[in-house]
Parts: C-alpha cells; sequence; structure tokens
C-alpha cells in the first residue's frame, strides 16, 4: 500500500486533501506517537490532531521520526475554545505549529461552535482568515458547526470554510448539516466515521459494527463492517479520518479503494440513521463546562 492509492479531495480553495486520513481523539501521547509512525509505514498522509487532544508534540515527533517529506503529508489541527478570540487564535497558531514542529499547518480549524460567546467565535474565525492571508495555514475551517453556526458564520466571513468536521456514521448522518455545507462549497469530514462513538451517551442503540444490514454487505464483499462504513463515506464524497491506535486495523482501514458498494447497497447504509448523536450536543460546549487552559510548546 502506497500513499499514491488514496484519493485527494479538492478543497474549496484548491487545496488538495487525502480522502482518508488518521484521527487521533483520545488517543494518548506515547500510544499517538506509535500509531501515527504505524499510519504513516502503512501509506497514510493525512494525520488529523487538535490543541485540545494533548498529542500534537507526538503527532510532530511520529512525522519528523518517519522519513517521509513534508512536503507529502497533510496535517491538521483545531482550536480549542478557549483560545478562542482574535489574538488568542493566531497565539494557538503558533503553540500548535511549535508542537508540530511545522511552520505551515495544512488544514486549521475550530473545535467547537461557542455559541452562548459567539462573537469570539467569529474572532477566532477572522484570524483563521489572517494566518490563511499570510499563508501559515493552507486552508481553514471548522468543526461541529450546525447550520445555526455556519449561517451567522458565513454571514461575517470573507472565506468560507472549507471543512466541517462533524459526527457521521451511518446511525447519525446529518444530512441537514451536510446539505448546507454541499451547498456552500464546505466539504463534510467525518469524525467517528465508523460509528464508534458512545462514551456520551449510553450506546443502546447498538454498535455498527454489529448491525446486520452492514455485516451482510461486508459479507458479500470480503471486507470488515468497518471498512464497509469507511467505503460509504468516501463514496459519499465525504473525507473519512478513523481513529485506532492498533496497526492491524490502521491497517484495515486504508484497505478500502479496492472496492466499490452497488447502488442498492449505499441505499441500505443510509437507511440505518437512528437521528441520535453519540458526541456532545454543540449548544452544551460552554467555556464553564469544557475550558481548559491549553499550554504553550
Amino acid at each position: 500500500m502506497t500513499a499514491t492509492t488514496i484519493p485527494s479531495l479538492k478543497l474549496n480553495n484548491g487545496v488538495e486533501m487525502p480522502a482518508l486520513g488518521l484521527g487521533v481523539f483520545q488517543t494518548p501521547p506515547d500510544e499517538t506517537r506509535d500509531a501515527v509512525r504505524s499510519a504513516l509505514d502503512g501509506g497514510y498522509r493525512h494525520i488529523d490532531t487538535a490543541a485540545a487532544y494533548a498529542n500534537e508534540r507526538e503527532v510532530g515527533e511520529a512525522v519528523r521520526d518517519s522519513g517521509v517529506d513534508r512536503s507529502q503529508l497533510f496535517l491538521e489541527t483545531k482550536v480549542w475554545i478557549s483560545d478562542y478570540g482574535y489574538d488568542e487564535t493566531l497565539h494557538a497558531f503558533e503553540k500548535s505549529a511549535r508542537k508540530l514542529g511545522v511552520e505551515q499547518i495544512d488544514l486549521l480549524i475550530l473545535h467547537q461552535p461557542l455559541p452562548s460567546a459567539f462573537d469570539r467565535t467569529l474572532e477566532a474565525y477572522r484570524a483563521l482568515e489572517t494566518l490563511l492571508a499570510d499563508e501559515k495555514v493552507r486552508a481553514i475551517g471548522v468543526s461541529n458547526f450546525m447550520v445555526e453556526h455556519l449561517t451567522p458564520l458565513l454571514n461575517q466571513a470573507t472565506v468560507a470554510p472549507a471543512v466541517n468536521q462533524i459526527e457521521c456514521h451511518p446511525y447519525f448522518q446529518q444530512r441537514e448539516v451536510q446539505k448546507f455545507g454541499a451547498e456552500h462549497g464546505i466539504l463534510t469530514q467525518a469524525w467517528s466515521p465508523i460509528g464508534g462513538i458512545t462514551f456520551y451517551r449510553d450506546g443502546s442503540h447498538g454498535s455498527t459494527l454489529d448491525d446486520p444490514v452492514i455485516g451482510d454487505i461486508a459479507r458479500a464483499h470480503g471486507k470488515t463492517p468497518a471498512q464497509v462504513m469507511l467505503r460509504w463515506g468516501l463514496q459519499h464524497g465525504r473525507s473519512v479520518i478513523p481513529k485506532s491506535t492498533k496497526p492491524s486495523r490502521i491497517a484495515e482501514n486504508i484497505d478500502v479503494f479496492d472496492f466499490e458498494l452497488s447502488a442498492d447497497e449505499m441505499t441500505a447504509i443510509d437507511g440505518l440513521d437512528t437521528g441520535r448523536r453519540g458526541g456532545p450536543e454543540p449548544d452544551a460546549i460552554t467555556l464553564d463546562a469544557f475550558g481548559r487552559e491549553i499550554p504553550d510548546a
């Protein structure tokens, strides 16, 4: 498996991003280093991290140790809500860039909307626009923004977000947000594309990995349920960033470019939407509840 087998998605400013990448959410620092090394060895070229994950430094170390040329890599990270505001977000870039050990970040996004202080969210995005103009980042975007957050942002922004990273898997598809994004040139990037997130909920809807519809499709193709779900996301034109720390799973997740789901199979998976979110409600994200200091490098 080589990096060239991963197709690219063209962002709204012409920048190309690998369609599939490795996510490192909730991955402890030492495990992050090993997971990123394993992914890069296996052909991944897109790594998604965040200031709030506290593992940017380890991502950077693994990248440097990999021997892969920086120009071949696509590094994405996120600004945490504690660093929203114009000057604060400019500083947040510096913190992340130093931890990653790079001068330029490929994609920098706002991690969450902050509805209780949306003016600070807008100022943070204005800082992203400045960083883009100064070529410190190649593309900018948002994460977990719903239509009610994207609308006022687009009204003020001079540059539309290239990406909106949202929870998106067969059991929670967020079609309204995806449709709105598509109408405005915003690519949907799926976090938890395999639907593994249950820690904010009781997990009562069951696991997508055990879904009989997905299981039947997987058997028909000689693939795993996880591979079918990633393929489904890719065929819908989304970016997918599955997270794993196990080398075998990391290898499994990239092995999704040698088969194709039929229109009927795609429709069958589309029909599994429960409308139930696994992650936190965007409006529940407040500085009081989720604020935390992001240390300097």
